[in-house]
């Protein structure tokens, strides 16, 4: 049971790193004086954000950050 707690933890360290990495590679999400206009939803990478890169940075974080709570979950576990 002890090796299963190992690996474990090695892929929760990794996991975690991954997170870090990907949140920090996110534009951040304010617009400035641009958003002053109104909302920027209609414009072109407005619509199709969920298929460019910065879609699939969103997405990864999602899944990593539910990993990473039930992961954490599992290793608090007294097994």
């Amino acid at each position: 049971m002890e090796i299963l707690r190992t690996i474990l933890t090695v892929i929760f360290v990794l996991v975690c790193i991954a997170l870090t990495i990907l949140v920090l590679m996110q534009e951040g999400k304010q617009q400035g004086l641009g958003s002053l206009g109104g909302n920027n939803s209609d414009t072109y990478w407005g619509r199709n954000k969920g298929r460019s890169a910065e879609g699939a940075m969103v997405k990864g974080t999602t899944i990593l950050a539910v990993v990473f709570i039930v992961m954490s979950i599992v290793l608090n576990l007294n097994f």
